[in-house]
């Protein structure tokens, strides 16, 4: 009967001890890229959904039917030409130039031919070489230290004038390479550069897309709608947390993720457990008649087992923990001791932020790079894997007025470390109120300005980008300013209970239930702006003293209130009003955050402190975004001349 009851044990120990069961950990350790259904290959290429040679197989369009030349030669025909397939990505396609049988050291501007179309686009990974350009104001040097092969496929040196496709300031979506014709280059090569790399390879790459007005039913279950970049109107899927996969119904789908001993596991609700049942089907009629022989063995073996005091290994779990978080953070993966160092070993007098679970410190890399350190304490995997989720989200997203994510690290399990650029003039809490280095004040445009800028990011990343990003977290020391004093936000909250919706509470000292969100905190920061004063008591009392009309006895003495022309005082007041509606009304979401900053903006477009202060910043602020775009369009428009 011990036999017996022994037998299910000692089956769960051979399935884990055996070859199978060997090749399935070892496939969940090193996931493969997804291929399509069909399973097609030609030469050494796999080809990975949605792409596919046989028009029977599963896609969610022709636009990516592909054709293979002696089966050897991959190629991608859009409209009359054709592309060989050198490379694919999750987001995209590596091609090389239409018609071209050798490697060129540049080909004309007008020889890719490709600018865009409903499902390809030129992706924002590609650095572009260019030759003999008479103007040399659109070349970048922050290019120059990548590593870009030649045509023998050795490094050959930067070229003359490089210029990152992710720079747009001379290029845009939907412009070809045509473009640069007008700064007098004659010619160009492209390579592409992955994130977290610092190695070119040649080609250019396509980033693709689903047809919004055709993307019906495409996405699986458990799968989000993710816009694209480079694509105007396209989408692609993504499995939501918690679920791996190319996130399509007609691809893999979304199959079930955990996390075990610090590693990510898959699993499938439609086939893991039927194809488990099956093979202990198959194995228990095989291995049946000697259970109760095996059984007595084990139990013997088990007896006689000495116990170890503790089964759980922390470097064992340390490495699988990095290993997780280098797929989650897409740049660089630094090394603890040298964030260590650049913080001053975490010093105190280099802490820029703090809130209950994380501090952000500002410091300085070995190469003079100035960074802020994120650093976060999660106390189990649950708030581990949102950090990791989080961060790969974020460091998807680029905005001009958004902290650029440089990297990542893990000290421990539950320890991450997220690094962000850090600009030359600190923080908006230092400038305000004067701490550390003497800073600069900042008079009433200058407020406005930044007060427009972190409106318009909070409202490009809540409304433009799906599913929407909320800050949870907004005050002065989360926002960094440049050397124009051009808003970065950084410091996010990595893990929290709401991050997927905008509303969060929590109880005043008088018990009364406060419900917060990015518009309230926007409020309070506003407030911030006008006082100069951040008391936690600050939004009772300015509430106050504004519905007594006594505005002017909380105003920050730097912006010498009576001395300003009426129409400053009016905005002061305006600003004010807008505030206390952000108070009242953001926490149960009757004000949006893109109706505040259509407001700030329309406000800075009526200020009269000359265009050459603020006709050019604006602008330039809120071009990148076509949610305030949109604005402009409005009967109210927002577009400063």
């Amino acid at each position: 009967m011990l036999a017996l009851l022994l037998a299910p044990l000692f089956l769960f120990t051979l399935l884990h001890q055996s070859p199978i069961s060997h090749c399935l950990q070892e496939t969940q350790q090193h996931p493969q890229k997804l291929i399509s259904q069909c399973d097609e290959k030609c030469g050494k290429l796999r080809i990975p959904f949605p792409f596919h040679l046989n028009t029977s197989c599963a896609s969610v369009s022709n636009a990516f039917h592909l054709s293979c030349s002696n089966s050897t030669t991959l190629y991608l025909n859009i409209d009359s030409l054709s592309y060989k397939v050198l490379e694919f990505f999750s987001d995209g396609i590596l091609v090389d130039f239409s018609g071209s049988s050798t490697c060129r050291q540049y080909n004309d501007l007008n020889s890719f031919g490709l600018a865009g179309n409903d499902c390809f686009g030129l992706s924002v990974d590609n650095v572009i070489g260019l030759y003999d350009c008479e103007d040399s104001s659109l070349c970048k040097a922050d290019c120059e230290t990548i590593d870009l092969p030649g045509c023998d496929g050795s490094g050959s040196g930067p070229p003359a004038c490089c210029y990152p496709l992710s720079d747009h300031s001379s290029w845009d979506f939907g412009d070809g390479f045509s473009v640069f014709s007008k700064f007098g280059c004659r010619g160009f090569s492209s390579w592409v550069v992955s994130r977290g790399t610092n190695t070119g390879k040649r080609g250019v790459k396509l980033e693709w897309a689903v047809p919004k007005n055709s993307s019906k039913g495409v996405c699986a279950d458990k799968a989000d709608i993710v816009n694209a970049t480079a694509v105007d109107g396209g989408i692609r899927c993504k499995c939501q947390d918690g679920f791996v996969g190319d996130g399509y119904a007609s691809g893999e789908g979304c199959m079930k993720s955990s996390i075990k001993d610090g590693e990510e596991a898959r699993g499938s609700d439609r086939d893991t457990k039927k194809h488990r049942g099956k093979m202990v089907t198959i194995l228990a009629g095989v291995v049946g008649p000697i259970f109760i022989i095996a059984s007595l063995i084990a139990l013997f073996c088990l007896l006689k087992r000495p116990v170890k005091a503790d089964m759980y290994d922390p470097d064992h779990a340390h490495l699988h923990s990095t290993i997780s978080f280098r797929k989650a953070c897409r740049t660089r993966l630094f090394n603890y001791h040298e964030l260590e160092n650049a913080t001053r070993g975490f010093d105190g007098d280099q802490k820029l932020a703090s809130s209950n679970n994380s501090t952000i410190y500002a410091g300085v890399l070995g190469d003079d790079t100035h960074i802020a350190v994120h650093k976060v304490e999660c106390r189990d995997e649950r708030e581990l894997t949102q950090v990791l989720s989080r961060v790969e989200v974020l460091s998807a997203v680029l905005h001009r007025n958004m902290a650029r994510v440089l990297g990542c690290c893990i000290n421990s399990v539950y320890s991450p470390l997220v690094v962000y650029e850090y600009p030359a003039n600190g923080t908006l809490e230092e400038h305000l109120h004067q701490s550390g280095e003497q800073k600069v004040g900042l008079d009433w445009y200058k407020r406005l300005r930044i007060s427009a800028e972190t409106a318009s990011v909070l409202a490009f990343l809540q409304y433009e980008i799906i599913p929407p990003i909320f800050h949870h977290d907004l005050k002065s020391g989360n926002i960094f300013l440049d050397e124009d004093l051009s808003v970065k936000v950084a410091g996010f909250k990595l893990f929290t209970a709401s991050l997927g919706n905008d509303t969060h509470s929590y109880s005043n000292h008088e018990g009364s239930r406060i419900h917060q969100s990015d518009v309230y905190n926007f409020g309070v920061l506003l407030l911030e702006l006008i006082t100069g004063s951040k008391n936690k008591e600050l939004p009772a009392v300015a509430l106050k003293k504004i519905r007594s009309g006594k505005l002017e006895e909380i105003v920050d003495p730097g912006l010498h209130y009576h001395e300003q022309p009426p129409f400053r005082r009016d905005q002061i007041e305006v600003i004010a009003d807008l505030a206390t509606r952000c108070l009242l009304f953001g926490g149960d979401g009757k004000i949006g955050m893109v109706e505040v900053a259509r407001e700030l903006i329309h406000i800075a477009k009526e200020s009269i402190d000359g265009c050459s202060k603020r006709g050019r910043g604006l602008e330039e602020t809120f071009s990148n975004s076509s949610l305030l775009q949109m604005i402009s369009m409005s009967p109210d428009s927002i577009y400063v001349p």
